[in-house]
């Protein structure tokens, strides 16, 4: 039996916790509860592990008359009250097996192999090539019928009984909505996913600009010719007396579109690169739908040009996660592409605060560092805190390669050493039991 986590710990676990509204009844509802191959795939799981048909029907009729409830989901079971004939509704759960570190661990080396994945997952659609490259690497993502545990508080014995059918039917159509429901139970949350998939594509962007900056070394650039000159808009609006009234704002897009595509008849001039104008177009399009949304909503959003060049590179690389992209970027910077790297996965963590933590070391107030180590003592339940060992902001863990380094926006952020070098691990969090208690459970990924 696995240990009983302490305060902390399940502080930190309960923050992959997701609840859904239960779905509406659907009485006229035929045919499968699934619409997806992989919805489907659960049913069959279900319906191949039942003892009894008849409560898989009467499941089925709870499920489309609307008896299912809110369903929470938690790494290694689903959960929701069933209103059966009782006034008060019977406690449902379904369990399902977590898997380990190390399948984790070749699962998400197979889906960052393929671009695709990654699209798809973020389109809430699961492709069989993930699902048959994910079993090449040794994992089962689907759950077989052996798989299944579901759990009821009615005196029915059945294997399931109708109220866990009805609950199992209903997660058919929530996976249907949303695959990454079927990921957490299987013991990871989204952001969890997004954010080690983005530091395993930086780390292999690192590599592969690495190798063409090496092999393109000796090979010199192009000189840029000076930029043309022109009219100051001073100039060009002094002949014009009356302005007309500006307009008034557009409606805010839901998203930005495509970015334009250069194309030409011929090459383009030297020093201009069409690639890295479309990149540029797509950045400065999302940026204005964002300053557009934050001047409707009488907010004022970050200025972009409160930015250092340094900063900004960041970003741009950290929202076009594209090796040809973070390769420009890499070059034009004059860094090593491993700092670029670091910086990125920082900047996901928490923008111009996370990137600072990374990059500039500073003296915290004593009565600071007093308050947290009282916090690491009276919060940790299992015995005394691991020992830590601190050098300004940075508090690394005596005996592993994890730390904390607390940031001038009074949070903790987690780190993990990576072939010498300290790398961002996941989110920052105020209490500081809670971000140790969280570092302490990441799985070291490195590959």
């Amino acid at each position: 039996m696995s240990p009983r986590p302490t305060k902390p710990q399940q502080r930190a676990q309960d923050q992959l916790a997701r609840t859904f509204p239960p779905f509406p009844p659907a009485p006229g509802r035929r045919g499968g509860f699934a619409s997806t191959w992989w919805g489907q795939a659960w049913v069959s799981a279900l319906e191949e592990c039942s003892l009894d048909s008849g409560r898989l029907t009467r499941g089925r009729t709870y499920a489309r008359r609307g008896s299912v409830g809110e369903m929470t989901v938690v790494p290694g079971r689903i959960s929701a009250p069933v209103q059966g004939s009782r006034p008060r509704p019977y406690r449902v759960s379904l369990a399902i097996p977590v898997l380990s570190d190390a399948a984790w661990d070749r699962l998400l080396n197979a889906v960052a192999a393929r671009a695709g994945h990654i699209a798809a997952l973020l389109d809430r659609d699961m492709p069989t090539e993930l699902v048959k490259d994910a079993l090449k690497a040794g994992v089962r993502l689907l759950p077989s019928a052996n798989d299944l545990e579901p759990a009821c508080s009615c005196p029915d014995w059945g294997y399931p009984c109708k109220h866990g059918a009805a609950l199992c039917y209903q997660v058919a159509r929530l996976l249907d909505e949303d695959p990454f429901v079927l990921m957490l139970m299987r013991g990871r949350g989204e952001q969890q996913l997004l954010d080690e998939l983005a530091r395993r594509n930086a780390a292999r962007a690192a590599s592969q600009a690495a190798a063409s900056a090496s092999a393109s070394a000796s090979v010199p650039s192009p000189r840029t010719p000076a930029p043309p000159t022109g009219t100051p808009a001073r100039e060009a609006f002094a002949a014009r007396a009356d302005l007309p009234p500006l307009p008034g704002p557009p409606p805010l897009p839901e998203r930005t579109g495509h970015p334009p595509v250069f194309e030409a008849s011929r090459p383009p001039e030297p020093g201009i690169d069409p690639e890295a104008l479309q990149t540029l177009a797509a950045d400065a399009a999302e940026r204005a739908r964002r300053q557009l949304a934050a001047a409707l909503a009488n907010d004022t959003p970050p200025n972009p040009s409160d930015l250092t060049e340094w900063q900004d590179a960041v970003r741009i690389a950290a929202a076009h996660p594209h090796t040809e992209v973070f390769a420009r970027i890499a070059k034009s910077t004059g860094r090593p592409p491993i700092e670029l790297a670091q910086a990125v996965q920082a900047w996901r963590y928490g923008g111009t605060a996370a990137l600072a933590v990374l990059e500039d070391p500073w003296t915290p107030d004593p009565s600071v560092i007093n308050r947290a180590r009282a916090s690491l003592a009276e919060d940790w339940a299992d015995g005394r805190p691991p020992q830590l060992r601190a050098w300004r902001n940075r508090f690394t863990v005596v005996g592993r390669d994890r730390q904390l380094r607390y940031g001038r926006d009074g949070r903790w952020y987690p780190y993990g050493k990576e072939d010498g070098a300290w790398w961002p691990i996941g989110q920052s969090d105020p209490d500081p039991a809670t971000a140790l208690a969280a570092l302490l459970e990441l799985q070291d990924h490195r590959s």
